[in-house]
């Protein structure tokens, strides 16, 4: 005892009922704990009984041992949870050793332990009526949290953060429970900026007479991005690489450079985007804006490669809508597509995705190769301009420099955009948000329109359980729609007769609804989760400017979740991964099956310039290795593609797949049997 009274920093009274609890520290340490009762002399309250607490029992000792800790404490503190009669008793005993006493504010939770944690105004954390130390708080976040699944670290260190940061655990066990309290689901702001553009007067441009007009009756003045396009080469026929965020306007720049050059009889308009409910929007808008001024529009999809083009495209017309992959297969079954005076390819970072981006680069490359072949043969023809548009691009210098094009980058952000993160139980979801949807709908911006919702989800069948369980008008919206129900569903949000659509990730690209709020009911895409460029471009959907006073995102996560088997991480580690990821390069890269299907496509388009093609692709390809493989697989005879080669290139199949559909015809399986046994390998992966 002798050592611990002579290193005493702080003794700590804490009332227990009838006795006190006597808590000494020294260094930050806890070096006893004790029990004291308080006796009545003449002389006022003195120590009556004195214990030592080891473990779960009690050890009697000399009160007069209490006196001794006491006298040579550097300072003694009674709990601001002891009541006023305990405080008096404690003071008064103290009094008559001449010791003093303060009265401090402790953790309720650490007192009532044995332990001495004072607390102040900004340590403090309320937990119900009490307010307790951080670490108690830490530890009753920790239990709630092992109630709801499990949490990654990420997520339960960003929950931790807003503990601190608003210092109530209530509100943030309330959050865990569905609770939309903004000021905690709020993860940070991106502000609206500015960028200073001298905007072009559209009467001072030099269009074709037909689309100046009609252009001067639409705008006085062009937006920013399409300002700097202009000043920078459009209508110089020069190639360009527009980076800049939805709904600033980029997409005008490809029209305006196409359909000039087409009604000048440059060469017709190729726009070219990445999925089929896109290609339809794009051909209806075109055919509505251009059909007046006696261009033909006509579309080309990859189902041309099914159906054997349908009736709706027309190889001569003005304006060709289509899909990446419907023109690449115009390219590998030797379509005639005319002269292409412009190429507007849309959403180019699809370049980096893994399944798509080796196509696209492919059909550049071959779309390029097309152009300069006709312009060598006709003397009235000089090629194509490209202009490729992304609202996400994590290296704009070197894709512009690798596609040989001008970067026009445009930073400016219209609105403010909110980010909110909330984690919840999947069940909870829909419930969440019908509220999020009601409550933005109520709402009206300072341009008097009522804030609606686009919530994006990773299925058809979840848009339509969604939709139907949203008390406010809604639709669900996706590919499987036809095209005159997505029309009805744009024709209602655009009038606000509905308070949100429920659509799928894969339409997040071309979704051109003017929305204040997105939702997250998944980070996935399909069975894929979401890459931050993914993310970004999606969350830019919310707020438009001509609209909105700032946009909101809201991403519903639940702990722990994986949509697939093959997901290697959880919906709250990618979650937290997307809110402060950088944004992906855009890069190319070859497999060898990939390698070997772009090659066998090169040769089928250019023959023995087929090297070349590939030189110039912005993924790198082993083409030696390349053509041993087509060789050895008998999909090409010298620089021409065998009948076998030609099927796999026009049906562009991967190796794998036309091995296991000519193993399947060899065993003499039914064509249903074949597709059933290929999804089947690609489920065991």
């Amino acid at each position: 005892m002798s050592q611990q009274v002579a290193q005493v920093d702080t003794l700590f009274l804490h009332e227990l009922g009838d006795r006190f609890q006597v808590v000494v520290t020294r260094d930050g340490e806890h070096v006893f704990r004790g029990v004291l009762e308080l006796k009545e002399t003449n002389a006022g309250p003195r120590p009556g009984k004195f214990r030592k607490k080891d473990g779960s029992s009690e050890k009697p000792r000399s009160p007069d041992e209490f006196v001794e800790l006491a006298r040579n404490a550097k300072r003694i503190r009674i709990s601001d949870h002891t009541s006023q009669t305990g405080r008096d008793e404690l003071r008064e005993m103290l009094d008559g050793y001449q010791l003093e006493a303060l009265v401090v504010r402790t953790c309720r939770y650490c007192a009532g332990s044995g332990r001495y944690s004072p607390i102040t105004e900004d340590t403090a954390i309320k937990a119900d009526r009490d307010y307790i130390c951080p670490d108690c708080a830490t530890r009753e976040l920790e239990r709630e949290l092992s109630f709801k699944g499990g949490l990654t670290k990420a997520a339960q260190e960003r929950l931790e953060d807003l503990l601190f940061d608003v210092q109530d655990l209530d509100r943030i066990t309330n959050l865990l429970k569905g609770d939309l309290d903004p000021d905690l689901t709020k993860f940070d702001e991106i502000g609206a900026t500015v960028d200073d553009v001298d905007p072009v007067e559209t009467a001072s441009l030099d269009l074709h007479p037909k689309l100046q007009q009609q252009v001067e009756s639409r705008f006085e003045t062009l937006l920013p991005v399409q300002s700097l396009s202009v000043r920078n080469g459009l209508f110089d026929g020069d190639d360009q690489l527009v980076v800049s965020a939805t709904a600033t306007g980029k997409t005008l720049v490809g029209e305006l450079a196409g359909v000039d050059r087409a009604l000048k009889g440059n060469g017709k308009l190729l726009f070219l985007v990445p999925l089929v409910a896109l290609a339809n929007q794009k051909h209806e808008d075109f055919k509505e804006r251009y059909s007046d001024l006696g261009l033909n529009v006509t579309i080309r999809v990859g189902a041309s490669r099914i159906n054997n083009d349908g009736n709706r495209f027309d190889p001569n017309a003005d304006i060709i809508v289509g899909t990446y992959e419907g023109i690449d297969h115009a390219l590998r079954t030797g379509k005639d597509l005319g002269d292409v005076g412009t190429v507007v390819i849309d959403e180019v970072h699809t370049l980096k995705e893994d399944e798509r981006g080796h196509r696209l680069d492919g059909m550049i490359s071959r779309l390029k190769h097309y152009c300069e072949e006709r312009a060598k043969k006709r003397d009235s023809y000089d090629g194509a301009q490209y202009i490729y548009l992304s609202a996400t691009v994590g290296n704009p210098e070197w894709l512009a420099k690798r596609l040989r094009a001008t970067l026009i980058e445009f930073e400016e952000r219209p609105v403010p955009i909110e980010r909110h993160l909330t984690f919840v139980d999947g069940q909870e979801k829909a419930r969440i948000e019908n509220r999020l949807v009601k409550r933005e709908f109520d709402r009206k911006s300072s341009k008097d329109f009522r804030g609606q919702t686009i919530i994006f989800t990773n299925s058809r069948r979840r848009c339509h359980e969604i939709s139907r369980k949203l008390e406010y008008s809604s639709a669900p919206y996706h590919a499987g729609l036809d095209y005159g129900q997505r029309k009805q569903v744009e024709r209602q949000f655009g009038d606000q007769e509905l308070a949100a659509v429920v659509t799928t990730a894969a339409l997040a690209a071309g979704v051109d609804f003017p929305a204040s709020q997105v939702v997250f009911d998944s980070l996935a895409m399909g069975i894929e989760w979401l890459s931050v460029q993914e993310f970004s471009q999606m969350l830019g959907r919310a707020g438009r400017p001509d609209f909105h006073d700032r946009g909101i995102v809201y991403m519903l996560v639940e702990p722990d979740c994986r949509y697939h088997g093959s997901m290697d991480m959880s919906e709250d580690e990618v979650a937290i991964k997307l809110l402060k990821g950088e944004m992906e390069d855009v890069l190319t890269r070859y497999t060898e099956s990939a390698a070997v299907e772009e090659t066998l496509a090169n040769i089928t388009v250019a023959g023995k310039r087929a090297k070349r093609l590939n030189d110039r692709m912005l993924g790198e390809i082993d083409t030696k290795r390349a053509l041993g493989r087509l060789l050895e697989w008998e999909f090409i005879d010298g620089f021409q593609p065998t009948p076998l080669g030609r099927v796999v290139t026009r049906h562009f199949l991967s190796p794998k797949d036309a091995f296991r559909i000519l193993d399947g015809i060899r065993s003499e399986l039914e064509p249903y049997d074949i597709v059933a046994e290929m999804e089947l390998a690609d489920e065991e992966g």
